[in-house]
């Protein structure tokens, strides 16, 4: 599956994922007025955007396998540590790198 090998790849590059659920009960908060989906829920009342993200996405991903990787809040370290320098991180680079090279 997808996500197995996209965190296969994350373990062999220390660009670690894990997987989280798509929660149906939660896809009522992308209904819109305006829209027929809206891509920032705001009546939900948790902080579920990285699941809301996946949501969204799997509206437009039909019958395709497909993969939400959230790296936003791994984009930038404050200080150097391990495989990240300090400033833009390109976390999943090297993960992306590593899967695809899987499927050559």
């Amino acid at each position: 599956a997808l996500a197995a090998d996209l965190a296969g790849a994350g373990v062999r590059t220390g660009e670690r994922l894990w997987r989280l659920p798509l929660v149906a009960g939660f896809r009522s908060a992308l209904e819109s007025d305006h829209a027929d989906l809206c891509h920032i829920a705001t009546t939900l009342g948790v902080g579920a955007g990285a699941i809301l993200a996946a949501l969204f996405l799997q509206e437009f991903a039909g019958p395709r396998r497909w993969a939400h990787l959230d790296i936003a809040g791994t984009a930038r370290s404050d200080k150097d540590h391990g495989l990240v320098s300090k400033g833009g991180t390109g976390f999943g680079v090297r993960l992306l790198l590593d899967w695809l090279q899987t499927l050559g």
